[in-house]
């Protein structure tokens, strides 16, 4: 139950083994990081997986994701702006409830983050494939495509993109924004043309029976959607490399969370009114053959492949980032492995963390299906969004003479709401996901118990 000061954590920040990170990092780049971590895989690849379980009401599914990722988002931009540093709801966590609760949210933040990578790998190589047939004719076979139980035997392109983006983040975090950046222009205007194009092929009759399989299949469509939601919490990662982290990072948040949602909302609106509900079937490449069914030409899906396959290399560099900052503010703390927190001098990149991370990611996205691991991923990020929403409260009554940039409204009502969602969106999914969680919680307890109890910097003050 120790807890870690608040203002402990503020003057560690950047501070790691050999070196420090940079402030390098403006408001318009946080957002776009914001932007390029949450826009890509869950409206180009799990729309396809969604469609099947909510019919066309799967438009009030992204509602209802986005209402739930609304309430934790207000609660992020309070703790983001008053705890700026790089762990996000684990550093949270840390100061509010304890090193036992930040523990379990930073182990959380391991399976958001972590398989988060490999999921949106895992649809990239879809989107290749798609390009390639368009433009050259040419696919990368399924053994080398798909992993084992899709019908391949290893997912080269998702270890690919991985690797790419490790490259990239290993030059630098202003170098990594600049690239991201670019990347979120072209994914945007990607999904400005679907609309544009898809709005022809509209037909208001794909909206009859708007439920079919009623609220049970709304929410079991939004709790797998919620993973289209994951990322806007990467800007708080960045909390030890921005400008002025207290003024910029909760608009950020907020900025990015808006966007995403008006987009998502549009572009499931127009892709159910351009095709039947049941012509979807877990299509994993669903929006570009949509472009293909409406003008009877390919030339529109080459395009809007292209588009996809920068829109999904973004998320995998920003969500790549994300996971190791949360994993280098652990390191620091003790509770995992030193090598971690070691920061390269000339670069000012956690490089060692970068290239360990980057690896195991890309051969975890080589080897498991991507609808294992979007739902493996949407219940860690939950629990982790619930967490966050307790520690505004908790952090409202045990300090409230902190400066505060930016404040929940009506709270400790938002937060309630937010935790009930978490929960709620939480148990909308599927026993075997929770079997799965309950495994990686248990594996996370024995870690800690095993070695950052005893190794933490804050036990070891103690003695």
């Amino acid at each position: 139950m120790r807890r870690k000061p608040v203002e402990r954590l503020i003057a560690e920040g950047g501070q790691g083994e050999g070196g420090s990170l940079r402030r390098s990092l403006s408001m318009w780049q946080l957002t776009m990081i914001s932007i390029g971590a949450t826009l890509g895989t869950g409206i180009f690849v799990v729309l396809g997986e969604a469609v099947p379980k909510a019919g066309p009401a799967v438009t009030l599914a992204f509602v209802i994701a986005g209402l739930t990722a609304l309430f934790s988002a207000l609660s992020y931009a309070e703790l983001a702006g008053t705890i700026p540093v790089a762990g996000s709801s684990y550093s949270y966590a840390y100061a509010t409830m304890g090193e036992f609760v930040a523990w379990i949210c930073g182990w959380c933040l391991v399976l958001e983050y972590g398989v988060s990578v490999a999921a949106v790998a895992v649809g990239w190589g879809e989107y290749l494939n798609e390009l390639l047939d368009g433009t050259i004719g040419v696919t990368i076979p399924d053994a080398l495509s798909a992993p084992p139980g899709d019908g391949g035997l290893f997912n080269l392109p998702a270890l690919l993109v991985v690797l790419l983006a490790m490259v990239f983040l290993l030059g630098g975090a202003k170098e990594s924004a600049r690239a991201n950046t670019i990347m979120v222009v072209v994914k945007i205007a990607s999904l400005v043309l679907f609309c544009t194009i898809g709005f022809v092929g509209f037909k208001s009759g794909n909206y009859e029976n708007f439920m079919p399989l009623g609220m049970a299949g709304v929410s079991a469509a939004g709790a797998s959607l919620f993973f289209s939601y994951i990322g806007f919490d990467a800007a708080s990662t960045a909390g030890e490399e921005a400008k002025d982290p207290q003024r910029d990072l909760p608009r950020a948040i907020m900025l990015s969370l808006l966007i995403v949602t008006v987009l998502y909302v549009l572009v499931a609106a127009v892709a159910v009114g351009a095709r039947p509900w049941r012509g979807f079937s877990d299509s994993e490449a669903a929006l570009a053959g949509i472009l293909e069914d409406v003008t009877g030409q390919s030339v529109w899906a080459v395009l809007l492949a292209a588009g996809a396959v920068v829109a999904i290399a973004s998320v995998v560099l920003t969500v790549l980032y994300g996971q190791t900052r949360v994993l280098f503010a652990m390191s620091r703390d003790g509770l995992v492995p030193k090598v971690f927190a070691k920061v390269h001098p000339k670069s000012g990149t956690p490089r060692a963390n970068t290239v360990i991370v980057s690896l195991f990611c890309g051969v975890l996205a080589a080897a498991v299906p991507l609808g294992q691991l979007a739902d493996a991923t949407s219940i860690g990020t939950l629990f982790a969004f619930a967490l966050v929403n307790v520690a505004v409260v908790v952090l409202r009554y045990t300090r409230p003479e902190m400066k505060r940039t930016f404040r929940v409204p009506l709270s400790p009502l938002f937060p309630v709401l937010g935790f009930g969602f978490c929960v709620w969106m939480m148990f909308s999914l599927d026993a075997i996901t929770w079997q799965v969680f309950g495994v990686w919680m248990l594996v996370g307890l024995v870690f800690y118990f095993g070695y950052g109890f005893r190794r933490s910097r804050l036990a070891t003050a103690e003695k």
